[in-house]
């Protein structure tokens, strides 16, 4: 099997952390997005992952060693492809064509899930989905009385289904998909200016595919600051046995520490409460400060901070007051200076 990770765009709404490093590569409780998207998937595919393909715009070649290395760690051949123009998400898998053989999952990399299902691999497809209250920011599937799915309707203005399509989709033929893909570019089909997915799924569905459901149980976004945050703590929540042994490397004194927290290599923690729902990257430093549910990313340094529900980035300094906050990479924030 292989996954496919479209992956291009940069994350406008979760700026200013996504100016430096795009948005699947934002650690959530010390690990990659991208990295738990596909460790989880492998998961629930139950067989060992042959390819990784990863659809990125101009990341640099250091994000691209970054992507490969994930994708060697679940011992699967690592490969990147480009979607220079961002023409819409049929568009993006278009871009990885060569890699399109065989059964694959393809999954979004904006989102992270819980789930205890197995693949029906004896369905032309299965489409993730999650029951939401308001269907209509989303695509949404409409079902039969066997649990078929008839319809993809996409942002549906009255109601038609609740289950959303999460981003993630598994096929048992990617030329099959690939030749609905070929055929709506090659005749210019379009939906709100962009090939969509969803539409080479109507036109499979439509020649008799058979696409079942894989409900999952938790849907966790990271598309802003405020839900990037409340993703970490619930990760942190099913984690909270796994985050339970801090590395020998880091040093705690004098500091309370409530789990669940995530603590990496070389912090430093002084004169400090931390926790519930904290994340600390490696190296950073913590002095004379209350934490909570909150997200801070590597070799950064606090000081007087008394924060929850904030993300600060990586190599930033915050020496100060206050409640909530939003510091990207290289800031730095100082209240204490006269």
């Amino acid at each position: 099997m292989k996954i496919i990770v479209p992956m291009a765009g940069r994350g406008s709404r979760l700026r200013p952390h996504t100016l430096t490093v795009p948005k699947p590569l934002i650690p959530i409780a010390g690990k990659p997005i991208v990295q738990r998207l596909v460790e989880d998937i492998a998961k629930v595919a139950g067989e060992d992952i042959e390819e990784v393909a990863f659809i990125i715009g101009d990341f640099g070649p250091e994000i691209e060693r970054s992507l490969i290395q994930i994708a060697e760690k679940l011992g699967a051949k690592g490969s990147i492809y480009y979607q220079n123009d961002p023409l819409g998400t049929a568009h993006a898998i278009k871009c990885a064509e060569q890699s399109m053989q065989g059964d694959v999952v393809i999954a979004f990399a904006d989102t992270l899930f819980r789930a205890d299902f197995q693949l029906d691999k004896n369905s032309d497809g299965v489409i993730w989905v999650k029951s939401v209250e308001d269907p209509s920011a989303f695509g949404v599937v409409k079902l039969d009385n066997y649990g078929f799915i008839t319809d993809f309707v996409e942002k549906p203005q009255t109601f038609v289904s609740d289950l959303a399509i999460i981003g993630i989709y598994y096929f048992n033929s990617a030329e099959k998909l690939m030749n609905e893909i070929n055929y709506i570019m090659d005749n210019d089909i379009k939906n709100g200016g962009e090939y969509q997915l969803t539409t080479a799924l109507e036109n499979l569905r439509a020649k008799g595919a058979k696409f079942t459901l894989g409900k999952v149980n938790d849907w966790m976004d990271c598309g802003n600051k405020n839900a990037t945050v409340e993703t970490n703590s619930k990760i942190l929540a099913y984690e909270t046995e796994a985050m339970a042994h801090h590395p020998a490397s880091a040093s705690i004194e004098n500091s309370l520490i409530i789990p669940p927290c995530f603590i990496g290599e070389n912090v430093k923690i002084s004169n400090s409460k931390i926790g519930p729902g904290v994340s600390l990257g490696n190296n950073t430093v913590i002095v004379n400060s209350n934490i909570e549910h909150s997200l801070i990313q590597e070799n950064t340094k606090i000081n007087h901070g008394n924060l929850s529900n904030s993300m600060i980035g990586n190599s930033a300094q915050y020496f100060g007051v206050a409640r909530e906050i939003s510091l990207g990479d290289y800031s730095v924030l100082d209240f204490l200076s006269k």
